[in-house]
């Protein structure tokens, strides 16, 4: 019987342990808090659970040595450490994470030892690609081009899920999503590179009406330009890849940015309220009349509903922080995951949407677009940790069962590797759902 190690016993994780082990593969869970993994593994005679931290590097090594495949699950910092053992001892590897630099680096030693590390299999990272590259190869097997490509992806409650202020809950690494408001965006549209730095992230967010969801708005992810590559469409002139988001947020993480709120530099905080923290990242002379001055601040009326949610969020509290010293960040991250998780009884929900415009050499066009819509269930898992964990696990079984043949550093971006996991992923309800031959009307304004 083929032994799998899991590292790490996140939100994301409870799919992939259960996969395994109903396909009869031994898995071995290695984890700081051993009790989620006994949680997981639920009695299974063919499942293990092990207490492990990331700084004892010797177990590390000896259980990468004993288990025919790793599986990272942990913050991606410590992936390349697993990979480097995974190399030593000649044995494959997933991540659902990007590829870092430091990983590519690592794919002509992979190479050399015979495995794969298969990196980005899971959902964004991930299905975005599988599910991309399947219609994008299907335009150049027409003879076709991609004119324009537009790739939105969001994990959300389900739309009849109680709102907050931020029309938002966390269903996962909720300090990753805050994190992700400081990052820059980066994208071609209609033949143009636009650069957008971080304090603009959250402006003229693009909106998108998704079907039996409503209206939704979406702020770019990152760098896109690199996908240009990876999916080997040189000819396209929009390459956009964004995040999905209800109304709102963006306005309220834009106006939280303006006051210096998810700022990483840390300040001293002792004695201080959660008021008194943001007076002094707006400059204010006390916190007494913040409300005011922070739409001040903003340049907004201090009867706006951005101004409601920051009292609703607790920004304007007398509470005291009870921090010596910290970032704006941590606290407020912190203030956001208190108030902000999704409930026992609430439903989460993936939403992902590929547009594309493509050309043909008759000179037509057509508009296809992609939708997958997924819910969890209160039952059994959240939507987030299936779309994550079971690409990832489909992955597993099938290197486990000698079906992927290509070694080195890879993401999921050729047909060996894509079609087989969208292909069982659809056998578990996951699945893309696709229209072609729209009128160029239907592209994204």
């Amino acid at each position: 019987m083929k032994k799998v190690l899991i590292l790490g016993a996140g939100m994301v994780v409870k799919p992939i342990v259960r996969y395994l082990l109903d396909h009869e593969i031994k898995v071995t869970v290695a984890t700081r808090t051993k009790s989620k993994a006994d949680s997981m593994i639920a009695g299974h005679p063919n499942g293990t659970a092990i207490a492990w931290t990331v700084e004892d590097e010797t177990a590390l090594d000896k259980m990468i040595q004993e288990h025919d495949l790793s599986v990272s699950l942990l913050p991606y910092a410590h992936h390349v450490m697993v990979a480097k053992l995974c190399i030593k001892h000649k044995k494959n590897m997933i991540t659902t994470s990007y590829v870092k630099p430091e990983m590519e680096a690592l794919d002509q030693q992979a190479k050399d030892a015979g495995i794969i590390i298969l990196n980005e299999v899971g959902l964004d990272p991930g299905i975005d690609h599988m599910s991309a590259m399947r219609i994008i190869d299907h335009i150049h097997k027409k003879g076709g081009n991609v004119e324009e490509f537009y790739s939105f992806c969001g994990a959300l409650v389900a739309p009849e899920a109680e709102k907050n202020p931020f029309k938002y809950k966390f269903t996962w690494a909720p300090k990753g999503v805050v994190m992700a408001g400081n990052n820059d965006g980066k994208y071609l549209r209609h033949g143009n590179v636009k650069y957008i730095p971080t304090e603009d992230l959250f402006k003229n967010p693009i909106e998108v009406d998704f079907p039996k969801v409503g209206k939704l708005e979406v702020y770019p992810n990152r760098d896109s330009l690199p996908y240009i590559e990876l999916y080997g469409i040189p000819e396209t002139k929009t390459m956009f890849r964004g995040t999905f988001r209800y109304d709102r947020w963006c306005e309220n993480i834009d106006a939280m940015k303006a006051c210096g709120l998810l700022s990483y530099n840390k300040i001293n905080l002792e004695g201080k309220s959660y008021g008194d923290m943001l007076a002094k990242l707006i400059g204010a002379c006390c916190s007494s009349d913040i409300r005011n001055a922070a739409a001040n601040h903003i340049g907004i009326p201090a009867d706006s509903r951005i101004i409601d949610a920051f009292e609703w969020l607790g920004l304007f509290s007398d509470q005291k922080i009870e921090r010596k010293e910290d970032s704006p960040f941590e606290v407020v991250a912190d203030l956001m995951i208190s108030k902000m998780m999704v409930g026992e009884k609430e439903r989460d929900m993936v939403v992902m949407q590929h547009t594309f415009l493509a050309s043909y050499p008759d000179g037509s066009k057509e508009v296809i677009k992609s939708r997958m819509l997924d819910f969890g269930t209160l039952e059994t898992d959240t939507s987030i940790a299936r779309t994550v964990a079971l690409p990832a696990a489909v992955g597993v079984r099938m290197i486990l069962e000698g079906e992927i043949h290509v070694k080195g550093v890879h993401i999921p971006v050729i047909p060996e590797i894509y079609n087989p996991i969208l292909d069982a992923l659809e056998q578990m309800n996951i699945k893309m759902v696709e229209e072609y031959s729209l009128p160029e009307t239907e592209t994204i304004k």
